[in-house]
């Protein structure tokens, strides 16, 4: 499988409603990001990553999409 694209080289904030469902783009094609909007359907390759907020707060999902720990930012994008 070839790696996804690489949407940031940065974290990206968000700020998590408690008990919604947010699904992270794992491509890095979506328009929207760091949500999908359905754009790994063209080749299959990958699968948004679901994720529900079980409080209200501020966090940082992955922007290059290389984390080791989906959806959140794991410092992979400073690394050479």
């Amino acid at each position: 499988m070839s790696a996804p694209k690489i949407a940031h080289k940065w974290p990206l904030k968000v700020n998590l409603e408690e008990g919604k469902k947010y699904f992270w783009c794992a491509c890095g094609l979506s328009k929207n990001q760091p949500f999908c909007d359905g754009s790994h359907k063209k080749d299959g390759k990958y699968k948004s990553i679901k994720y529900l907020a079980e409080e209200s707060k501020e966090i940082f999902f992955c922007g290059c999409k290389m984390t080791k720990n989906p959806p959140f930012c794991d410092g992979s994008h400073s690394k050479p």
